[in-house]
């Protein structure tokens, strides 16, 4: 996906009539952006960051994916179907733990709507009809320790993954700092790329 600018993402906000959080420093906005391609097993989606830092904004962006790997597709270890996060802002759905005790994470601190796809194919369908909420151990956190990936396969059954090891770390200290001034509590906005197409169809008219 082509990079995107902090004015865009504010855009398909305002469109969508989510709130982007922009009072005092390191009060984050977690957002994902999903590609409009759902048959990839890549890193095709973004995840930004953004907040201010003595009054001035900082937006970052990684490659990451919001959508699960091929492995799971191919072999939902759901008897639904794979699950694949809805689009929308989730209001304080996640906070910092550990992931599959491991490591630290985003992870997940309410219930959240998922879509199930049990077609067992490459492509993901999300379906209305087939929305299941609850408590599906959806976190955000990274591939691999030491490298960034470029495959997704078994790195994500749902959950939304950071390519890079480094850029992940960068998200999670970000998150850190936030949490000392706003505690542990933390809003997830998962855009579509149409939304960011239209943000700069308005730009140029």
């Amino acid at each position: 996906m082509k990079p995107v600018s902090l004015d865009q993402v504010r855009l398909a906000f305002a469109a969508k009539g989510h709130e982007f959080f922009e009072n005092g420093d390191y009060n984050i906005n977690i957002i994902g952006i999903r590609s409009k391609d759902l048959h990839s097993n890549k890193f095709n989606d973004l995840m930004c960051v953004a907040f201010k830092c003595s009054e001035t904004w900082v937006f970052l962006q990684f490659d990451a994916t919001t959508d699960p790997g091929l492995t799971h597709r191919l072999k939902p270890i759901n008897s639904k179907g794979v699950g694949f996060l809805c689009e929308g802002q989730h209001r304080g759905a996640f906070q910092l733990g550990m992931h599959q005790g491991k490591y630290m994470a985003l992870v997940q601190a309410k219930a959240l709507p998922v879509y199930r796809d049990n077609d067992r194919d490459e492509l993901l369908e999300p379906d209305d009809s087939k929305i299941d909420r609850g408590w599906h151990g959806c976190n955000i956190h990274r591939a691999n320790e030491y490298r960034e990936s470029i495959q997704v396969d078994t790195w994500s059954a749902m959950c939304q993954v950071v390519a890079s090891p480094w850029e992940y770390d960068l998200l999670i200290n970000t998150c850190q700092l936030s949490a000392e001034k706003y505690g542990n509590n933390f809003t997830y906005t998962l855009l579509n790329e149409r939304d960011i197409e239209r943000s700069r169809s308005q730009e140029a008219a």
